[in-house]
């Protein structure tokens, strides 16, 4: 009935109210993603100008290409009207520093961040999953995140998240991806990765793009 109501309300908004307030969220969704820029710029030591910041914005996303036959590099379930992708630069620093301190491969981290938002850190999903590796708000809270659209926090949270999830799972990297997708009772209830169509897409994309990242032979 609720859900009703709110529905027959949403269909009665005038046009122009209703463009007004898509507008308004635009630009709302704009400058956080230009906070979160100019956050992790001075958290490396650089400083941006607001212009600078617009800039990066804009900045072309990372261009490895997926592997054949693997899932759009966003999650089906993510929005990302009016936020950008963040600057290759920057998202290669925070990944490399983050996986280092969590004791996990750069490579795996990358994947997540790409599988779940495309590298844009203002992406919410319409279950309201926040920031680069879609937390949801309990998740953020358990994990102390203050600002889901900061990068740092975001990526933080994830690593965190994900290193927690393989640790209960013995290094079982594929059944930890399923628990981040799918929660860890879903996972335990299921006894491994859940017959859920969106989890073992979301398992088996993140997997070939790790596997298609071979180390270098010494």
């Amino acid at each position: 009935m609720v859900l009703l109501l709110a529905s027959v309300t949403f269909a009665q908004q005038p046009p122009r109210d209703a463009m007004a307030k898509a507008l308004e969220q635009q630009r709302a969704t704009a400058a956080q993603q230009r906070q979160a820029v100019m956050k992790q710029a001075e958290s490396m030591g650089v400083r941006l100008t607001p212009m600078a910041a617009d800039s990066t914005l804009t900045a072309a996303p990372p261009t490895a290409s997926p592997p054949a036959g693997s899932v759009p590099a966003t999650s089906p379930t993510a929005t990302d009207s009016g936020c950008e992708p963040m600057a290759e630069q920057a998202a290669a620093a925070l990944i490399e520093s983050t996986a280092k301190a969590q004791n996990l491969q750069p490579q795996l981290l990358r994947a997540m961040i790409e599988q779940e938002s495309g590298f844009r850190p203002c992406a919410i999903s319409p279950k309201g999953a926040k920031g680069l590796m879609q937390l949801m708000p309990d998740t953020a809270q358990d994990l102390g995140v203050t600002d889901p659209f900061d990068p740092q926090q975001n990526v933080d949270a994830g690593a965190r998240y994900i290193r927690q999830l393989m640790t209960k799972y013995d290094g079982d990297v594929k059944r930890a991806l399923g628990a981040y997708n799918a929660g860890p009772t879903t996972v335990d209830q299921a006894g491994g990765i859940p017959d859920i169509a969106e989890t073992r897409q979301y398992v088996d994309a993140i997997m070939k793009k790790v596997e298609a990242v071979k180390p270098v032979s010494k």
